[in-house]
């Protein structure tokens, strides 16, 4: 059974009736059942690609076969003629289009690449789309599609990591850091210490593998278009649309009310512009829904990393230095260099520091974020190092760690909002039995079997987006409807922020309708950043006040609560009351009846995150790995889990173990058997299935247990940090660090495979 600590218990170290933030103590913090659940269980839940549309045709891609150059011939006359076939998109008579506004580089953008769409001939990666076909049926599309021939003329096409290392550039900056940092002189310190690590770690490129391929179901009426989508990111979807037909924002509506997994990939991709612009061309709605190939060929995964870590030590095991460089792949049509130097930013205290990235540019798909990008693979590079160093040092793993333990941000210089990693360590070596881990690698066998354990700190930085709104919707029966375009990818957004507003407004939970989704809400935010639970919570909150406000105006001379300002009442059982005085309360159906009022709505935006200027502000984790390899094959099994985290205050047990698990689970991948394979001739990537691309399966995952601190951060919304990504990180290192305990080899480059494991240590 896993050990999971209920919210509730912070709240009990609070007021003894009122949450953080004034909230009622209530439904926040219980592990309440997800409240999408049963429509998906029961198959009622709709995804973009099961929307029924009048008229709908059915769209399918020819992707490219090079990975630069230009078509030189299209012959598209047999897949004209094929029954059932309605039109053949090509750069020939697709319609004039404006390039996509890129993510992450324009306010507006949502698009993992600012390519312009099948506006000529030119090809940039192996799997560009080169034609769509729309017909009457996905098996007569399908097969039309096949019938269409294409000749290249091919241009030399950078495709080699190893030969585009030595053209590496700077970015202009890493997701709004710069590219390098440096605090005295690292490398003259690293020179001059007594204890030194100086390792390279390379790490491979992964894909998302999200249950629920991408689709989209599109229709125009005259200007409108409307766009059925799995995305991460409403409001950025239909801006980047409208920017490229040319639309005012108004006239695009995006519906995603479910979304079968995203992990950083569900943004805007080609398929997304072809499949508006041919249904525009047809006048008929369209549905394109991407085959598992297709999603590997079209929308991009994570990059590949080539890291050093280099570690100075004095005799204790302070860091006298702490250097961590490389490079990352990437295209030069996206911004997505994978941030894998950010953890070492902020982790450890050390005299000097320097940390520095460079991509190398590549013709591939455009590579995207994918679940705590940079820290996946970061901190597989500097937590195996930090066990090299422990190792050096004649010290345990987490005592090291103990002993560099920072004051305050060791670049930034900015104190923490709230940072318990210490706790969390100690916890997790209770729980898990460390002190049984032996500190000689090798030393325990059982059979054929040798057995280690091992141990890494994950890590993900905390996010509000600005932005965000929410519209709250009093009813005369005093339920509540709350509106705000946000997302739910499976995480449980929509049962945590029904919980939230139940607690803001003082309702039980089944007062409270959460509506998301729907570009036709008020704005919410993306889903991306481990960033949406604070960003709509700011938001719910913001709008709470302005009921708050509203009803006490509405309520008038003739309510007991007359004459009292916002500061002075709580919302408490269907009503407001006077914070001191319970004697002095109304319910919001006598508000409303007596004003004769059908229902009350405000709309409010939540303030700027201000707290993130102010305060050094993360999430933190301790990974506990036990390990199996087999002495004889080389095979690894995980046999033991605990992941130990200090996120702030957990909202729903039950949804943050499922997270947390989630994302181990995802890690144990990371660290075991994903692995994108490129063929660097052509370009082309060569396992685009599940069949090829080896994801975890039940037989690969032993039973996790999670814990965590639950201690609130002041800074935040709800006192909550974000736990979606946190999860995979550490994960890597962990397993390498337990393989190495069971075994003495040092694997530094992911997957850990039977081969790596096949020498003598």
């Amino acid at each position: 059974m896993s050990i999971v600590r209920s919210a509730a218990a912070a709240v009990a170290r609070l007021l003894p009736d009122r949450a953080p933030d004034g909230l009622a103590a209530g439904s926040l913090g219980q592990p309440r059942d997800r409240v999408d659940g049963p429509l998906k269980v029961m198959g009622r839940a709709r995804f973009a690609a099961e929307v029924p549309l009048e008229g709908l045709a059915y769209a399918a891609l020819v992707y490219s076969r090079i990975a630069r150059g230009r078509i030189a011939v299209i012959d598209s006359g047999a897949a004209e003629a094929a029954p059932g076939v309605l039109l053949v998109m090509t750069h020939r008579n697709a319609p004039r289009l404006a390039p996509p506004p890129l993510m992450g580089e324009d306010p507006r953008g949502a698009a993992g690449s600012k390519l312009p769409v099948m506006q000529d001939a030119s090809i940039r990666w192996n799997g560009e789309p080169v034609a769509v076909v729309l017909a009457e049926s996905q098996e007569q599309a399908d097969h039309a599609a096949a019938l269409i021939q294409v000749e290249y003329a091919a241009e030399p096409a950078s495709t080699v990591f190893e030969a585009a290392r030595s053209r590496a550039r700077a970015p202009g900056s890493i997701v709004g850091e710069p590219a390098k940092l440096a605090v005295g002189d690292a490398e003259a310190a690293l020179a001059e210490a007594a204890l030194r690590v100086d390792r390279a770690y390379r790490t491979p490129r992964h894909s998302h593998c999200a249950i629920e391929p991408h689709a989209v179901t599109v229709a125009w009426s005259g200007d409108l278009l409307t766009v059925h989508d799995a995305t991460q990111m409403l409001h950025l979807s239909r801006s980047t649309l409208a920017t490229v037909f040319g639309l005012a924002d108004r006239n695009v509506r995006i519906l995603s009310p479910f979304v079968g997994g995203g992990f950083g990939n569900k943004a805007i991709w080609s398929h997304h512009i072809l499949a508006a612009a041919a249904a525009r061309m047809a006048g008929r709605p369209v549905r394109l829904a991407l085959s598992r190939e297709g999603v590997f060929r079209a929308t991009g995964g994570r990059t590949l990393t080539e890291q050093r870590v280099a570690l100075g030590a004095d005799p204790d095991g302070t860091l006298a230095a702490l250097i961590h460089t490389g490079i990352a792949g990437m295209t030069s049509h996206n911004d997505c260099p994978e941030q894998f130097t950010f953890p070492a930013r902020h982790l450890y205290a050390a005299r000097s520091i320097l940390v520095s990235q460079e991509v190398a540019d590549l013709d591939m798909v455009a590579n995207a974020f994918m679940r705590a990008p940079g820290e996946s693979v970061g901190t597989f590079a500097l937590e195996c190092a930090i066990d090299e160093l422990a190792e050096q040092a004649g010290l345990d793993p987490i005592e090291l760690r103990r002993r560099l333990e920072p004051e305050r941000d060791p670049t930034s210089g900015r104190p923490f909002s709230s940072r318990h990693l210490s706790q969390a360590y100690r916890d997790g070596a209770e729980r898990f039995g460390w002190d049984r881990r032996s500190a000689v690698p090798r030393a325990r066998r059982e059979g054929d079997w040798l057995v280690g354990m091992g141990v890494a700190t994950a890590t993900y930085p905390y996010y509000r987006m600005p932005g965000a709104a929410a519209r709250i919707r009093l009813t005369a029966e005093g339920r509540a409807i709350v509106e705000t375009a946000a997302h739910e990818m499976g995480m449980g957004t929509a049962t945590v922020q029904a919980q939230h507003a139940a607690d803001r407004l003082g309702l039980a939970p089944d007062q409270v309708a959460f509506r998301y989704g729907d570009t036709d809400l008020p704005s919410g935010t993306m889903a991306g950043g481990s960033s949406q639970t604070a960003s709509v919570g700011a938001a719910i909150a913001a709008a709470g006040k302005a009921l708050t406000k509203a009803l006490l105006r509405l309520a008038g001379n003739d309510s007991p609560l007359a004459g009292l300002k916002p500061r002075d009442v709580v919302a408490a059982e269907g009503g407001l009351r006077h914070r001191d005085d319970p004697a002095r309360a109304e319910s919001y159906v006598s508000i409303l009846q007596r004003a004769g009022r059908g229902e009350l709505t405000v709309e409010a935006n939540a303030p700027q995150p201000m707290e993130m200027l102010k305060y050094s502000m993360h999430s933190y984790g301790a990974q506990f790995a036990e390990v199996r390899v087999n002495a004889i094959t080389g095979e690894t099994r995980v046999t033991r889990w605990l992941g130990a985290f200090d996120t702030g205050r957990i909202l729903n047990p039950k949804t943050a173990a499922s997270q947390f698990r989630g994302g181990i689970i995802m890690g144990l991948g990371l660290a075991l058997t994903e692995e994108t394979l490129f063929d660097e001739r052509t370009g082309r990537i060569m396992n685009p299935s599940l069949a090829e691309y080896h994801v975890p399966v039940h037989l690969d995952v032993p039973e996790i247990e999670v814990i965590w601190t639950d201690i609130p951060d002041p800074r935040s919304p709800l006192g909550a940090r974000g736990i979606g990504e946190i999860g995979i990180t550490g994960v890597g290192a962990a397993v390498a660090n337990a393989v190495y305990n069971a075994t003495g080899i040092r694997v530094r480059e992911l997957p850990i495979t039977l081969d790596k494991l096949m020498q003598a240590p």
